[in-house]
């Protein structure tokens, strides 16, 4: 085990609160001393596409925060670079109970068809926030809330509601003094004829993230902020045979996606690395600053949006 960070004192104090006996403040160096079975990233977007590369080189897997990549080339290098080793995405909100029990009811058909759905992340953040060097910039975050705070909730409505078909959008920096959005709001029809709102906001000073879906028999609701309990969902049924019994309660947290993860490590299964998410996200870029609608799968490598979210134009939101 070992800790790796460019400041040594701070790597040295979290090694000393978690009893990890070994500091390092090169990740090859580490690699090559240590020859870890599994890193988990936790360094700016930025560096995660170089950084997962030379860990999965090295024969480690890779349990990566979000956003994984800046664009979808990076994230299609990192997948081009596994082997035997493998990469994930941390996406802790798919595995709390009342997600899994919501998209087992939903598979079952026992709540009806999905009709209707909102995804909102309605987030706070002030310009002391962005005084951190890397944020707030195309080059080293890589985009704004759409990608940096929304990307889960967008994440969770997908593993709700499957493969999305269409997407239209907006966008705009309105009151932060960063490169990037502060703000998007998209339309999404999803393969089962779905259709949701989308809202990423840094904006808002009473902070919520929300998912509603409207399903034929039944409206169920999640209200939460950083992380979620069954307590946080509701459920409004519309007929007798539309059920609402999660049966255990699993917060959603790293805590729950690691176990996963090292179970899937241990059985050889597999992570998702989140493509599907970060297609959705590069689309409602894409959408926003071109004013055209997007489908699932135009985003090819001779797109412009494919290596990057600005698709060439960083100047975009200024």
């Amino acid at each position: 085990m070992a800790a790796v960070d460019v400041d040594t004192v701070r790597a040295e104090a979290f090694a000393a609160e978690h009893g990890i006996p070994a500091v390092y403040t090169d990740l090859r160096t580490m690699l090559g001393e240590q020859r870890p079975d599994l890193v988990h990233l936790c360094t700016p977007p930025f560096l995660h596409a170089e950084q997962a590369v030379a860990c999965l080189e090295s024969g480690a897997w890779v349990w990566c925060e979000k956003p994984v990549a800046l664009s979808l080339a990076e994230l299609d290098r990192i997948q081009a670079a596994e082997g035997t080793a493998v990469a994930g995405a941390v996406f802790q909100h798919r595995y709390g109970s009342g997600a899994r029990y919501l998209r087992d009811r939903i598979a079952a058909g026992t709540l009806g068809r999905p009709l209707v759905a909102q995804c909102v992340t309605a987030w706070y953040r002030d310009d002391a926030y962005y005084g951190v060097p890397w944020r707030g910039t195309w080059q080293s975050e890589g985009g704004g809330p759409t990608l940096g705070h929304g990307i889960h909730q967008m994440d969770l409505l997908l593993q709700v509601l499957g493969e999305w078909a269409e997407v239209r959008a907006m966008a705009g920096r309105l009151d932060r003094d960063v490169q990037t959005e502060d703000v998007s709001a998209a339309l999404v029809r999803f393969e089962n004829g779905a259709i949701a709102t989308v809202v990423n906001s840094v904006l808002s000073p009473r902070e919520e993230s929300y998912l509603r879906f409207d399903l034929a028999d039944a409206t169920v609701e999640l209200r939460h902020l950083y992380g979620y309990s069954n307590a946080d969902w509701t459920f409004t049924a519309r007929s007798s045979r539309a059920k609402w019994e999660p049966p255990d309660d699993l917060p959603s947290s790293h805590t729950a996606q690691l176990a996963a993860f090292l179970d899937g490590y241990e059985a050889g299964v597999r992570p998702d690395l989140g493509r599907a998410t970060m297609e959705l996200v590069t689309a409602l870029y894409k959408a926003a600053i071109t004013g055209l609608p997007v489908r699932r799968g135009e985003i090819d490598p001779a797109d412009r949006f494919y290596g990057s979210l600005h698709g060439g134009r960083p100047e975009v939101f200024r």
